[in-house]
């Protein structure tokens, strides 16, 4: 039996969303639903009616009814709810009045928090939506941006997708070489672009990369100019923003077809082009429903503090949030300026739900910050980790630093299907390491390399039935071959998402690391994600990136990469710690090879580990081809790599 840090009252199941939900399922069933367990099971035993609930439950508004639930295609050529028509950004914004407050705008440093209201919201998304139309912006058209996490995004999208045009954003964080390589593939015709961002005391000037994007994006009419980081007048040849909020309109929401694309998102794209992963309205509109609602358990009035950036896909799915009613916090800077910055953000706005990565918590946990101690955390109930798999001192940590009473929920799913395969829910005990189970309307299981589901073993993550809110496609991919190659080249109509997992007897489920990445030591397969878990709360380690690479003769290199804590070295006596503590802790066969002190750890703009690109440097591939340097975060540090690689293979 696995450790348990935290268990739901019945007072609290009693009152929840997902109970409310659970009894109006009943009453239409005719059947008993006792726990989350018994809407899982029905939800994939009968597919369609579990989505039809959903519809029918959040009153989703269809302009023009469905023809039928889904079509008989099988994976990727499923099309739900064909002939309905709908707007997403209407459901966004129908709910709560309009003094509610929507959006809290807060930026690094301390300055003062931003309210803006639902009618404030409404009507600045009506005029920008007015100002798209007049400037002959289309249903299907791109509208694209370079903005932080701010409300000109949020502005920008829902307008973007009131009038039926498509909206990708990237962050500036984001270099030109890594912004042209994703817009210039969706041929945009506007450009809505921010001067600047803030990031651990410094104001970044993003001028010349906007220089860049309007210089090589030719199909551009129109770029508008957001004087957020800089006080500047408008380049010449822009438009203020200002200038797109100026003229008011009566609100107005082009009904689309249910798969009509409302954005792309993009892959990190560290070995070759980004893909652009297409999402249709009506898709978004269930699942931000179904997450928000059921899993989120969110209500009007209430907010949730993402911490997130808009290059990242938490930042699409923290808007789910709005069709209940509830507002969202928009944080701009470091999640760590000064250490535990997070944690007085969301005690300084109220938030009764916040959703972080993983790095955030073990990094405040590594700070010695202790919220609990430092702040107000009344109104806080609910925390959601994602990026990665919350280590166990993670919850250790956030259940004696910031609240025993805190449900604490670490949830995997991907940009892919813009939202979770898997998490908790208001039934689900919290588990050191592990993630509360599946949820509703996700068919997915863990498959052996013979297509076999196994319990109590590692596998595959596959999802075995499609999701409303997987692509319709993905960008220029006509005849769907990167598309089917990418998710369904294993087991055709089988989506294989490329994680290993293990399901547990209990319905908990372990995520043990990309499965490209996986490492394969004398048969027997490692997961990345377990060796961080171990490492990383080690006082005297900061980061580490552990790859293993096939030798000839059967042979195998196991290494770890190990970026010391301030104040430590890689000596000897770190190297006999760290190799004890990974096999106490995991196995012998977790041992590495080889522990080499480096410099630090490269990542993708959106902060994942570049295991593969590193795994292919040392086999020999040259960094031209094993990594696109555009989409890393510091391609310095992967040229590190790259002359340790070169050196090692002599």
């Amino acid at each position: 039996m696995s450790e348990i840090v935290w268990t739901p009252t019945p007072d609290r199941i009693a009152g929840s969303t997902l109970r409310a939900y659970l009894d109006w399922l009943s009453e239409r069933e005719g059947r008993s639903f006792d726990d989350h367990d018994a809407l899982w099971a029905w939800s994939v035993a009968d597919l369609d009616r579990f989505w039809c609930s959903v519809v029918d439950y959040y009153e989703v508004a269809f302009a023009e009814p469905a023809e039928q639930v889904r079509t008989p295609d099988p994976m990727p050529y499923t099309r739900w709810f064909p002939g309905a028509r709908l707007n997403w950004t209407e459901h966004a914004l129908r709910r709560g009045a309009d003094d509610d407050v929507a959006l809290v705008c807060v930026r690094e440093g301390g300055d003062p928090a931003r309210e803006i209201t639902r009618g404030e919201l409404r009507r600045s998304v009506a005029a920008a939506a007015g100002w798209l139309r007049r400037a002959g912006v289309a249903p299907g058209d791109r509208v694209c941006a370079y903005l932080p996490n701010t409300e000109h995004a949020v502005i920008g999208l829902l307008a973007s997708a009131a009038i039926g045009a498509v909206w990708s954003c990237c962050s500036p964080d984001f270099g030109a070489e890594g912004t042209i390589g994703r817009l210039a593939q969706l041929g945009p015709t506007v450009l809505i672009a921010a001067d600047g961002y803030h990031w651990n005391g410094r104001t970044v000037d993003r001028a010349d990369v906007v220089d860049r994007l309007r210089a090589d994006l030719p199909t551009l009419r129109h770029v508008v100019h957001v004087p957020y980081a800089f006080d500047r007048a408008a380049p010449e040849g822009t438009t203020p923003w200002d200038e797109l909020l100026a003229r008011d309109e009566e609100p107005s929401f082009d009904p689309v077809e249910f798969s009509h694309p409302l954005w792309v998102l993009f892959t990190s794209g560290t070995t070759s082009l980004p893909k652009g992963l297409v999402h249709g309205h009506g898709g978004i509109t269930l699942e931000g429903l179904k997450w928000s609602g059921l899993y989120c358990g969110l209500r009007a009035g209430e907010r949730m503090f993402t911490y997130t950036s808009t290059g990242w896909a938490l930042w699409n799915m923290q808007l789910g949030a709005l069709t209940q009613g509830a507002g969202i916090v928009l944080y701009e800077g470091s999640p760590g300026h000064p250490p535990g910055a997070v944690w007085e953000v969301a005690a300084r706005t109220g938030a009764d739900l916040v959703l972080l990565g993983a790095a955030v918590v073990t990094a405040t946990a590594n700070s010695g910050v202790s919220p609990r101690a430092e702040h107000d955390l009344g109104r806080l109930r609910h925390v959601m980790v994602s990026g990665s798999a919350l280590p166990p001192d993670g919850y250790r940590w956030l259940h004696d630093h910031v609240d025993p009473d805190l449900r604490i929920d670490s949830t995997s799913g991907g940009t892919d299907i813009s939202g979770s395969f898997v998490g908790a829910n208001e039934y689900a005990p919290a588990r050191p390491g592990r993630i509360g189970g599946r949820l509703a309307g996700v068919d997915c299981a863990a498959w052996d390399d013979d297509g076999n589901p196994v319990v109590d073993d590692v596998g595959d993550l596959v999802v075995t039935q499609p999701m409303p809110s997987m692509p319709v496609y993905l960008w220029d991919d006509p005849g769907a071959e990167r598309y089917t190659g990418s998710y369904f080249d294993t087991w055709p109509g089988v989506w294989r998402h490329g994680d290993w997992i293990t399901l547990h007897g209990d319905g908990s489920v372990s995520v043990h690391g990309r499965s490209d990445s996986t490492l394969n030591r004398h048969g027997v397969r490692l997961g990345t994600g377990d060796f961080y878990d171990v490492l990383e709360t080690m006082e005297e380690v900061t980061e580490a990136l552990v790859v293993g690479v096939d030798l000839p003769d059967d042979g195998y290199w196991l290494g770890l990469f190990v970026v010391p804590a301030p104040g430590h070295a890689l000596d000897d006596d770190l190297r006999q710690r760290i190799t004890a503590t990974l096999r106490t802790r995991l196995t012998p066969r977790h041992v590495p090879d080889e522990i080499v002190e480096a410099p630090a750890v490269p990542h993708t703009l959106n902060g994942k580990r570049l295991e593969v690109p590193v795994k292919r440097l040392l086999a020999g591939r040259p960094l031209e081809t094993a990594a696109n340097t555009a989409s890393v975060d510091d391609p310095e540090v992967l040229r590190w790599y790259a002359r340790f690689a070169a050196d090692r293979l002599g």
